[in-house]
């Protein structure tokens, strides 16, 4: 089978394509033939060496999968072989077969197209555990970075689902204006501008926001933190600025009755396993209903693994780059 892989750090050129034998499901894993996987920002991260942890070598991207059940490893409990299911946190995900955890794996229906259900196994799960974190109520106003993003434009849809009187969306480019309003979100700000975070107050007319959802830290993190409100709560789950220097918070930045929440979404689902179980169920549902709306920004062969994370990196996409194998 193919397996896109890399052997020294650096552009998306160092990606290749070679063949492997087929894996075999341990305990606890399922081998899937993939018919699609989510190809998720962290890997360029992982590729590049610049992500704020270790990127051991040979590297072997990981993703989102979307495809059947073709065996289970021994003792393993869960779905049948020819199921279709969607897996996050695959290692090795730009193959023709991948071996998932089976307790990281749900059901799709069939009537939901590969490309779009590779948002179910993680990216929409993110955005709705972001909001969970939050605590996002009704008649509150978020602010969401990076809102064309594979999360973000999930996460304004999601957001005003969940009763949000103003969600506020920024962007790296004024050309993405459009499809993050199309998507859910009032305001559109483009935080590459210095004075961002002024157009945000004059938008809730010098308030500021309740929450702010942050997947890019960096240079906007210290100015979402002033535009909280008193009891507002900045959710920190992401670190897209890559090569800038990790946030600092101090005690005294949080004298204004403000809160900073760090959260990934393994711990989510670990810390709150029902409430995990019930966003996995509902997101099917509106997935499959049209009702929450993944965009879809390219589908790419598995031998173009390179294009995709150059994609990527020009941030220019609308939501999910996707390979095909």
């Amino acid at each position: 089978m193919r397996l896109v892989s890399y052997h020294h750090h650096g552009g998306p050129d160092v990606l290749r394509v070679e063949e492997v034998p087929v894996p075999v499901p341990g305990p606890g894993q399922l081998l899937l033939r993939t018919d699609a996987v989510g190809v998720n920002f962290i890997e360029t991260q992982l590729r590049s060496d610049s992500a704020p942890f270790p990127s051991p070598l040979p590297g072997r991207p990981g993703g989102d999968v979307v495809g059947r059940v073709e065996a289970l490893g021994p003792g393993t409990e869960g779905p049948a072989p020819g199921t279709r299911v969607a897996a996050y946190g695959v290692s090795g995900a730009y193959a023709d077969h991948v071996l998932a955890e089976a307790a990281r794996t749900l059901e799709i229906p069939e009537d939901i197209d590969p490309a779009t259900a590779t948002a179910l196994a993680s990216t929409a799960q993110v955005a709705w555990s972001v909001l969970d974190v939050a605590r996002l109520a009704p008649g509150e106003s978020v602010l969401v970075h990076a809102a064309a993003g594979a999360i973000g434009h999930l996460v304004t849809q999601l957001a005003k689902r969940r009763g949000a009187r103003l969600v506020i969306g920024t962007v790296g480019s004024p050309a993405k204006d459009g499809f993050v309003r199309a998507h859910g979100a009032d305001e559109v700000v483009d935080y590459s501008r210095p004075d961002w975070g002024d157009r945000v107050r004059e938008l809730t007319g010098g308030a500021g926001v309740d929450v702010v959802l942050d997947s890019v830290e960096g240079a906007v993190f210290q100015e979402g933190l002033r535009l909280l409100k008193p009891f507002g709560r900045l959710v920190y789950y992401g670190f897209a600025d890559a090569g800038a220097k990790p946030a600092q918070v101090t005690m005294t930045d949080l004298l204004g009755l403000k809160s900073v929440i760090g959260t990934s979404f393994d711990a989510w689902t670990q810390a709150a396993p029902a409430r995990a179980a019930e966003a996995r169920a509902d997101l099917v549902r509106l997935v499959a209903d049209g009702d929450l709306r993944v965009a879809v920004h390219a589908v790419l062969p598995l031998a173009e693994a390179a294009e995709a994370h150059r994609i990527i990196e020009a941030r220019t996409q609308l939501g999910r780059v996707v390979l095909i194998p």
